[in-house]
């Protein structure tokens, strides 16, 4: 199979699950939820837990329930300061530059965020583009619709073309349904919705070496 088209995911993809970042995140999360919002702890748990299954981000419920400033909240959570999380891997940085496929970053959060993670990542020109959250119009992972959003605005006619690296399992699920070759990455474990697992992105060309003798 020639592929045409890599999706990645960002945040604990691009980066390990072990920095503490997307803790940090979620602690801002609550923070706007009870300084912002009015809301008491306990209803925050409930809010977060239950926007998060219903609706794949705790955002899209908030849009759906309670008309949440949106450009108020994304920029609140993701006021941190990323350099004392994330730091560039040039080894990484390498391997993904090389792939000869197009490109992008698929995720549930804003360009503004993504945008800075990618410079301190280094990854610089790297990437098509960003498929976030706005591109999506607000649809977000898991929804099967923000996967058909996701290839359209890159062009894509047949999912088959396409592989998708993301640290979430439920992620993967309607992504592999809908014909992508899955990648999950942060476990060493076997997962019914990935087509391969690895515990890192520089492991892509142990399971995927085809990847480098297809020029897209």
């Amino acid at each position: 199979m020639n592929f045409s088209t890599i999706f990645f995911d960002l945040d604990d993809t691009l980066y390990p699950n072990s920095t503490g970042l997307w803790e940090a995140i979620r602690v801002r999360m609550v923070a706007f939820l009870e300084e912002r919002m009015g809301f008491n702890t306990e209803e925050v748990n409930t809010i977060r837990k239950t926007y998060f299954e219903t609706y794949g981000t705790t955002l899209r419920g908030l849009q759906i329930h309670h008309e949440v400033d949106t450009d108020e909240y994304l920029a609140y959570v993701h006021d941190l300061p990323l350099e004392n999380y994330i730091s560039s891997d040039p080894e990484l940085v390498s391997i993904i530059s090389s792939l000869p496929q197009n490109k992008w970053i698929f995720t549930n959060a804003d360009t503004h965020h993504a945008i800075r993670v990618l410079n301190i990542l280094g990854f610089n020109n790297c990437f098509q583009g960003i498929i976030d959250v706005r591109a999506l119009g607000f649809l977000c992972k898991p929804e099967v619709d923000a996967y058909r959003r996701a290839l359209s605005l890159a062009g894509i006619a047949d999912a088959a073309e396409c592989v998708l690296l993301d640290d979430s399992p439920r992620n993967l699920c309607p992504a592999r349904q809908l014909g992508f070759t899955t990648i999950l990455v942060g476990s060493a474990e076997p997962e019914l919705s990935a087509n391969y697992v690895i515990r890192t992105p520089k492991e892509l060309s142990m399971v995927m070496p085809e990847l480098w003798n297809h020029r897209a």
